[in-house]
Order: structure tokens, then sequence, then C-alpha cells
């Protein structure tokens, strides 16, 4: 499991998603019995997942949605890691919206009251704050989003991550949250506060691609 994790971080902040689709291909050929790896698989998908529909490529997209899908439904029956389990159907939940608009206001509501079930269940998993903040960054403000209290959510997953002894070396979770937390600040106009934390972002990792070459040269 722990070369995995590598190889996805080195895909990550490379971007070579074809590193981290060999991976999640070969951890699913596996077929492990195993509730953590296969958690640990369902996150690597979820990544993927977020790339693709990125990309615009749908097909790929619906293709992983739909194992992670399967994944969750398998360890949601064994009850485990409940709080991770519905912060991830949250998410894709959210996925399927972007992949069909018209099922938004059915999908909505389910992907808001899973992430507040994570956060019910266990309030020291970030990932359930993740996806309320998620949830109300990309709302419509006509519908009642809101990036400010985006924000809130994003910090206090981030601050939570940082108190898991260990939990934030080498994972692409946390430079993909403080990388999202900086884009919610240029989106407030706190563009300095932004800087601030491409700075940070390049001291935790001076190789991270994205945020050396595209995002931290945007706001200097």
């Amino acid at each position: 499991m722990a070369s995995e994790k590598n190889q996805i971080y080195a895909a990550y902040i490379s971007g070579n998603m074809g590193i981290w689709k060999e991976t999640i291909d070969k951890m699913e050929q596996k077929k492990s019995t195993s509730d953590g790896a296969i958690l640990e698989l369902v996150n690597y998908q979820y990544g993927y997942i977020g790339w693709a529909m990125g990309v615009e490529r749908h097909n790929e997209a619906r293709h992983y949605l739909e194992l992670a899908e399967k994944h969750l439904e398998r360890l949601g029956k064994r009850g485990y890691s409940p709080a991770s389990v519905f912060a991830y159907r949250s998410a894709l939940y959210g996925f399927r919206i972007g992949l069909n608009r018209f099922q938004a206001p059915i999908l909505g509501p389910r992907s808001v009251s899973q992430a507040k079930s994570a956060v019910e269940t266990d309030p020291e998993n970030p990932l359930g704050y993740i996806q309320l903040g998620n949830a109300e960054y990309y709302m419509p403000a006509v519908f009642g989003g809101s990036k400010t209290k985006a924000l809130g959510y994003f910090l206090k997953a981030k601050s939570l991550m940082e108190a898991q002894k260990g939990g934030i070396q080498n994972d692409w979770n946390y430079l993909s949250l403080l990388t999202l937390i900086a884009q919610v600040y240029i989106d407030l106009s706190e563009k300095e506060k932004a800087k601030k934390l491409y700075e940070e972002i390049l001291k935790i990792e001076p190789e991270f691609l994205w945020v050396k070459n595209e995002l931290f040269p945007g706001v200097k």
C-alpha cells in the first residue's frame, strides 16, 4: 500500500496521470479483500475521476465512478469506516451531477446529506468537511452556495489533516486541499493569502509542477 501511495503522489506532483491510471488499474486487478486497501483504491479513483471530469474525459470518469460506487457499496455493507464511505458517496454524487446537470435537483441534496452524515459520524474525518466545502463552492450563489462558507470547511479539513500524525507526508489529498484553498482565496479577492499559500505548498513540495509552473506564476 505504501508503494501505491508513493506512485499516486509522484503522479500528482508531476501531472503524469498515465502513472495514476496504471496504478489504480493494477490495484483493481488485484481484487483485494482488505477493507483498508479497497478504501485506499476508492480514494485514488476519486482523484482520477476528478481529473477526468476536468479534462472532459467523461466516459473514463463514468467507468471509474461505477467501480468506486461498487467498492463503497461493499464497504458500506461491511460497516467499514462509515464516515469515509459517507464522504466518498457525497463526492460521487457530485461527480454524477457533473456528468448530468439535470440530476442536480435530486443528487445535490443527497450529496450534501451524505457529507453531513460523514461529519456527524466522525467529526475528526477531514474528508467530510472537504465535501461540505465542495457543495458550497460549486453550488451557484442563487441556490445558496457560498465560497466564504466553503473556505471555512476547507480550513477545518486542513487543520484536521495536519493534526493527524504523519498523515500529510507524501499525501496527494493534502496538496490538493491546499491548492483548492488557494483558489478560494483568489475567488474571494484575497490574492496575497493565495500567494503565501502557494509559497507554503512549494516549500512542502518544490516539484509540484502545477503550482510551480502555472498557478503560482499567475498570482505574482
